[in-house]
């Protein structure tokens, strides 16, 4: 059968459109949800992993700025892994991943993972051909045991078309906010989709398992892609409200006497707004 690139179908062409206020309203309604399950993973000393692959400008970022912007950056840990040493080029591949892995009361975002080398190490060579062979042989039972050892394990695919890509590319590039975001290799992975789509392909014929399943997230509209993904990772995982004491304020002791020092004798910072 010939090989068909990611989303060549319909399921991410048509964007469903999605009002500023309901998006915004849902995605309140939503934070305040995962502030629940963070208070229920502390009291229950969970412990949590979310992976999140996809393209480049697939949004992978957005969801997981609008997952942690309302939660304890102590609870919800953001993992960003960049290039490799030649010291951790030199260990168990899983190594220098394990580090990172939660403790009891934590939920790691992993924005991209270990599947570094199902796709970007593979596609671009840096990988040898053994290395990438015995990553897919050995990833699924890295997985069941952290899922044996009593992690909870959720991977998120953010699936998004050639052309909206593309226009995401092109809309970076003169915006200076964004401009950071489109690196060398980005640009790089431009040139191989095909391939790119074939490692996807591949890495999920062996890793999309039963006990850790692929979860993909079309993400064309971006709005949309953030409202899905959360509402998916809320339903995964049973949690209830944790009840905490009402917080009343002390009244502040006697001042004793004590004068606040003057703003004249501080250095200020230049009051411009």
């Amino acid at each position: 059968m010939p090989h068909t690139p990611e989303n060549s179908g319909n399921e991410n062409k048509k964007k469903k459109k999605i009002s500023v206020k309901f998006y915004e309203e849902e995605l309140q309604r939503l934070q305040i949800e995962l502030v629940k399950l963070q208070d229920w993973i502390q009291h229950k000393g969970l412990k949590v992993v979310v992976i999140f692959e996809g393209r480049d400008a697939a949004g992978k970022g957005g969801v997981i700025k609008r997952i942690s912007q309302s939660l304890n950056p102590r609870v919800c840990k953001i993992v960003a892994l960049g290039t490799p040493s030649s010291r951790e080029k030199s260990q168990w591949y899983f190594q220098r991943y394990v580090p990172h892995l939660p403790s009891a009361g934590e939920m790691i975002l992993f924005d991209r993972s270990w599947y570094n080398r199902a796709g970007v190490e593979h596609v671009m060579g840096f990988c040898t051909p053994q290395e990438y062979d015995e990553f897919m042989r050995t990833c699924p039972e890295f997985e069941r045991m952290l899922i044996r050892s009593g992690i909870i394990l959720l991977k998120y695919w953010f699936s998004v078309s050639d052309d909206e890509q593309e226009r995401r590319f092109k809309s970076r590039i003169n915006d200076p906010m964004k401009g950071w975001k489109l690196s060398p290799m980005d640009l790089k992975s431009r040139e191989h989709w095909i391939e790119y789509s074939m490692a996807k392909d591949a890495m999920f014929k062996f890793t999309d398992t039963k006990q850790s399943p692929w979860y993909v997230v079309p993400a064309d509209n971006k709005k949309s892609a953030r409202l899905n993904c959360i509402s998916h990772i809320l339903s995964s995982i049973e949690y209830e409200k944790v009840e905490r004491e009402k917080i009343v304020l002390p009244p502040r002791k006697d001042d004793k006497g004590y004068i606040r020092s003057p703003f004249s004798n501080q250095t200020i910072v230049p009051q411009i707004y």
